[in-house]
């Protein structure tokens, strides 16, 4: 058997964790990706998966076999496309994960111009508010508002978000105003889910525990319970300026320093970065 093709077929059985999906993907039959499988693990000398009656899941060496995989198929892509000459065009499929409140409010745009210049590129937009795995899940960028750990991708700082904290005025007309950011702890606050953790604010430069009245990691719920009078939230400035504007919202501590919350475009740790990949983020940081 040809090595390389059951390497990619042991990429895509991980990405869909299934012998049946990746059989229904490639339009094969699933005798011959097990047959496949078997035959890559003989010749490695170990199990990829661990097998039962109703599902697969890989093991410790499947995982870390995966992310070698994973790396030497996109860097044999991009040196044939280098070959090739093509590594100036802007084709094929590209993935990109995103948080839902940004996809809704600023990623259409940037799309929309890039689809406009390389109409040739089959693009898929997933958003998602949770962490995605880029190799199981085989994103090419991933969106993400947060401060990065060491977690062996690559990243390109996109730009900076910066926090506001609001309320609606019939609430604080109700509750009074917060003269403190300490006077939180005493307020009802509408918390992000998916913050770590989601009751510690920073606002300059010091941690404020505050009280969790409600909390989601649905970034518009919090601005809709916000505007509905629930309680004092904080979300990016972006996601309410028309809010504060018109006077539905009103920020609070407007003097104090904020933090602001970075965005970056991750990538999977590889040699190469694909040209469709640098070409999405200079237009993106371009735009916005």
């Amino acid at each position: 058997m040809d090595k390389f093709e059951c390497i990619n077929l042991f990429c895509v059985v991980a990405r869909l964790n299934s012998f049946t999906a990746a059989a229904n993907e490639l339009n094969v039959t699933q005798s011959a990706v097990s047959k496949k499988i078997a035959w890559l693990e003989h010749k490695l000398g170990f199990n990829l998966f661990e097998r039962s009656a109703r599902k697969i899941k890989l093991t410790d060496a499947g995982k870390s076999y995966l992310a070698f995989c994973v790396q030497l198929v996109e860097q044999i892509n991009v040196t044939e496309q280098t070959l090739k000459g093509e590594q100036t065009k802007v084709s094929g499929k590209l993935k990109i994960s995103a948080p839902s409140a940004f996809a809704t409010h600023m990623l259409s745009q940037p799309v929309s111009e890039f689809l406009n210049q390389h109409p040739e590129v089959q693009l898929e937009v997933s958003v998602n508010d949770q962490q995605v795995d880029l190799y199981k899940d085989d994103v090419d960028i991933a969106l993400r508002a947060a401060h990065l750990p060491d977690s062996g991708l690559k990243a390109k700082k996109l730009l900076d978000h910066e926090l506001c904290y609001f309320a609606a005025p019939h609430y604080l007309e109700q509750n009074g105003y917060p003269s403190t950011p300490g006077d939180l702890a005493h307020h009802q606050c509408i918390t992000y889910s998916l913050g770590r953790p989601s009751n510690v604010w920073f606002i300059d430069q010091q941690k404020h525990t505050v009280l969790e009245f409600l909390k989601s990691d649905c970034p518009e719920f919090i601005v809709q319970m916000a505007l509905l009078g629930c309680g004092i939230a904080g979300m990016p400035k972006w996601m309410v300026q028309n809010k504060l504007n018109e006077g539905a919202l009103v920020e609070l501590f407007a003097d104090c320093e904020k933090a602001n919350l970075p965005m970056y475009a991750v990538y999977k740790n590889a040699h190469y970065i694909p040209f469709k990949n640098s070409c999405f983020c200079r237009l993106f940081i371009t735009i916005l």
